[in-house]
Parts: C-alpha cells; structure tokens; sequence
C-alpha cells in the first residue's frame, strides 16, 4: 500500500532500444505482467513491480546496461566497476568526479559534468542522446546518480531544481514528485543542483554494501524517491500511510495540523507545486487500487471498501477515470497478459 505506480510513457519508452534492435516486445510484457495493449492508452499505468520485472527482461535481452537506448552499447558490469573506482574516495565531491571521469573513457559514453557554482552543485547531462527519443535514459542519468550520491553518504540529499533542455513531455505533471523539487523545461541544459556543502560529505558505505546495492541495482536507485523534499511529497507520505490503517484518509486541516501548518498555508503551497489535495488523494488511492488488482486476489468489492468507497460504482467510476477501463476488466487483463476490455 502506498507504492507508486508508473506512467504508461515510461513503459514505452524503455522498450525503444529492444524495438529499435528488432526484439519481440510482447512475451517481455507479457513476463512483466504488463497487458501489451495497455502501451496504447495515455492514462494506463502499471505497478513498481511489473516496472522492474520489464527492466529487467529488458537488461537479459539486450545486455546492455543502456537498454539500446544509446548509440553505444554499455556492457553489463560497467556501472559496478564505477561504483567500485568511485567508492574508494573520500568524500562525495571526488567521488562524482571519479565517477564521471570513468564514464568519459569510452567513446559515446555518457558526457557528464559535476560543477561548483557558488553555493550550488550542478550535475549536468550534456549528451543529447538522439537515440534517446523520449529522454529516458538521460533522465534516468539524473536520478540514477543524485540517488547514488545519497546512499554513499545515507543522507537524503534534496535536489534545489532540475531543469531540461527539451519541451514538457505529456506526462510532466509527474517530474516534481519524481526529482522531488521544482522543474523547469525548455532551458539550454539538462542539469540539477544542490547544495554544495554536499561535496564535502564523506562516504559511509563499504564493499559489501556495494555489493547488496548492485544486486538490485539499477532499479533500485530508480524508484527510491521517497525524500519528502516537497510538501506534496510530505502530504502523501501521510495519506498512504493513514490508508494502511484506515479506508477514511485524514482531511486536509487533520493533515495541515500534522505538519504543523494553517489548512490555508497547506493549500496555498500545493497550489505552489501544482498539485491540490484532492489530486494526492486520488493519486493514493489510485496507486493502491492497481497495486491491489496487480498484486492481490481480494474481491474488487473489499477492495474498494478498504480504500475508502462507500459504493462499488463509486469505485468503478474512479478507476475508469483514472486509467480508461473498469477494476475488473484490468485485473482480467493483468492475470491473464490480455487486453483490458472497455466496459460501459
């Protein structure tokens, strides 16, 4: 309960590299878990879970730690031997610059920069990746190594902004929860900044932490984005946890008095982040209720009822909104790799 689900647009685009390459896409979805003919709806979204099972029958198939998403092919065990080079060092600062000195031994690689710039530490992805059409691996490039800089320091290091130098993409109410700070599209880079002091931090993990990272590595850096470094963030750790316990989700006063706000000021920074507390709500339930038809075997009645539906076609009404078809209609489809069957 409580774990994101994933955008239908990131399944597609981890699959380009395997499309472009001539693989067969379906029986990879289908090992997933993932209906095939869910890529065709914009409002589909499939749990962490099915996410990674694709990651990884896609990383089997290829061999590529790129995924065929870059011209130049990554050979599975070279993000390891980075890790393993960038460990060594002292403090975080010269652990980045080792690390992304590595990447620029081969050609093609990753063009990556780490700079000071006053007060700030700007990580700067300079590649344009043509190959990479829906900028997918130069994201994950982003994320990837802000959350590889938290763990080797077991800090929760918050991102200041992070900005692309490309147009918003269909789906980018989803950036600020996902880099868990302001964004910006349409600048001249693709970089994120924190606070320099950060650089300064040593590093507190040893070999054999490295070796457990690596065995869920990366996927495991990829969908580790609970920081709680925006009030979005902080309002919806709290309703899915509330949800665990209880189908009847926190008002939004009870939630501002746990974080020690006015119901105004709370409103007033949602609006900042552009979201509202009605929409962290549904996105909660939401997630719960397709982690709950992926996942588990309850009746979709129970199901509703434990998140808080007085009504089954109250439910039905929301999980169409939500993702185009019915609760049962994508159960259907998840447990037997069909298609979700639209239902009036």
């Amino acid at each position: 309960m409580g774990k994101r689900t994933i955008t239908v647009h990131h399944v597609r685009a981890v699959l380009r590299g395997a499309e472009r390459a001539g693989a067969d896409t379906v029986p990879l979805l289908q090992a997933a878990q993932i209906p095939p003919l869910l890529l065709g709806d914009d409002r589909a979204r499939v749990t962490s879970v099915q996410f990674a099972r694709l990651f990884r029958a896609l990383y089997r198939t290829t061999q590529d730690e790129f995924l065929g998403l870059s011209a130049t092919r990554s050979r599975p065990g070279t993000f390891a031997m980075m890790c393993y080079a960038a460990l060594a060092c002292p403090d975080l600062g010269r652990a980045t610059e080792r690390g992304t000195a590595f990447y620029a031994l081969f050609d093609g690689g990753p063009d990556l920069t780490l700079r000071r710039t006053g007060t700030e530490a700007v990580f700067t992805v300079h590649n344009p990746l043509h190959t990479d059409e829906d900028r997918f691996l130069t994201e994950c490039m982003l994320i990837i190594w802000h959350r590889l800089c938290s763990w080797l320091t077991g800090r929760r290091l918050p991102l200041l902004w992070a900005e692309f130098g490309y147009p918003p993409p269909p789906h980018q109410d989803e950036y600020e929860s996902l880099f868990g700070c302001p964004v910006r599209f349409g600048a001249a880079r693709t970089a994120a900044g924190f606070d320099a002091h950060w650089l300064d931090a040593p590093l507190v993990r040893d070999e054999a932490a490295l070796d457990a990272l690596l065995r869920r590595a990366p996927f495991d850096l990829l969908t580790r984005r609970e920081y709680g470094t925006t009030v979005a963030e902080q309002v919806r750790r709290s309703l899915a946890r509330s949800l665990r316990t209880s189908p009847r989700l926190p008002t939004l006063t009870q939630t501002a008095a746990r974080l020690a706000v006015s119901p105004a000021t709370l409103r007033r920074r949602l609006d900042r982040e552009n979201t509202s507390f009605q929409q962290l709500k549904d996105a909660v339930r939401r997630d719960a209720a397709i982690a709950g038809l992926t996942e588990g075997r309850e009746p979709i009645a129970e199901l509703a009822a434990r998140l808080g539906f007085s009504e089954d076609t109250s439910f039905h009404r929301a999980f169409r909104r939500w993702t185009g078809t019915t609760p049962g209609a994508y159960r259907v489809a998840v447990h037997t790799y069909g298609t979700p069957r639209q239902r009036s």
